[in-house]
């Protein structure tokens, strides 16, 4: 079982527990549920650095990446860094993460928020609409294409935005469908966890020019954006550059002026 089956097995037993503990209707009265979209695609179409900075504090590939900081701290710093939005990783397992860290993050600032998550149940999606979420991640590599049309379909009923990750050409055939807004080419290979940016360059002639394209994992630098925005990449998902420093605002900052400099 590799590392994202393992996953994906013990997101079930999760799911099933929280379905249990917090009914739907209970989500649909959240105070956040009415919330209007703040669509990230829009803003990523329209901006000059196309940054969605995330807040993590590990990984299963780098095990502790920052446990000291305070996601309100890093979403205002985030905000003032103009970055087009903000991912938030909600899985408590293996990325320490929780709903809570979006609900923080939401009552922060008023970027658009991911809700960075492993979906695999619609469930997930109600979830995060209730917690204050405008963007929900939807992972082909664990989902068949009849699943990523109803769950990217819902989302689109509850005015979500779906960001639809691929990481071959297999995946992205089978996800190209009008309920998605944006395309994520993930350069991590999530068998061996190698990085490679040619993944996003080969996989961009594939992507039809009405998804937004953006490029996941590996992007640490001002040279891999520039090496990508010729393919057409106008979103780039940026974690543990910002995260492993002491102050990931003043990081995405100093990133952010480089590049439009």
């Amino acid at each position: 079982m590799n590392i994202l089956d393992q996953i994906v097995f013990d997101k079930r037993k999760e799911v099933a527990l929280r379905k249990a503990l917090i009914p739907v209707k209970q989500l649909e009265s959240s105070v956040l549920f009415g919330r209007p979209l703040n669509a990230l695609a829009g803003r990523l179409k329209n901006s000059g650095s196309g940054i969605i900075a995330e807040h993590k504090r590990r990984s299963p590939s780098k095990s502790v990446i920052n446990q000291n900081l305070n996601v309100q701290d890093v979403a205002l710093g985030y905000e003032n860094a103009g970055v087009c939005g903000m991912s938030v990783l909600t899985d408590s397992k293996y990325f320490g993460g929780s709903l809570d860290d979006l609900l923080v993050a939401r009552a922060s600032c008023n970027l658009p928020l991911l809700r960075k998550e492993f979906i695999i149940n619609e469930y997930q999606i109600i979830e995060a609409k209730a917690y204050g979420a405008d963007v929900i991640l939807l992972i082909a590599a664990i989902l068949t294409a009849d699943q990523i049309k109803e769950f990217s379909e819902l989302a689109k009923s509850l005015d979500l935005n779906v960001l639809l990750e691929v990481h071959n050409l297999e995946e992205l055939q089978k996800s190209i469908m009008p309920s998605i807004d944006m395309l994520g080419v993930n350069n991590r290979n999530l068998k061996t966890f190698e990085v490679s940016l040619e993944t996003s360059k080969t996989l961009s002639q594939h992507i039809p020019a009405d998804f937004v394209k953006v490029s996941e994992s590996g992007i640490s630098t001002i040279e891999a954006i520039k090496e990508l925005q010729p393919f057409g990449y106008k979103g780039f998902l940026i974690g543990e550059n910002f995260m492993k420093t002491d102050n990931p605002g003043a990081s995405a900052t100093e990133f952010i002026n480089t590049l439009s400099s």
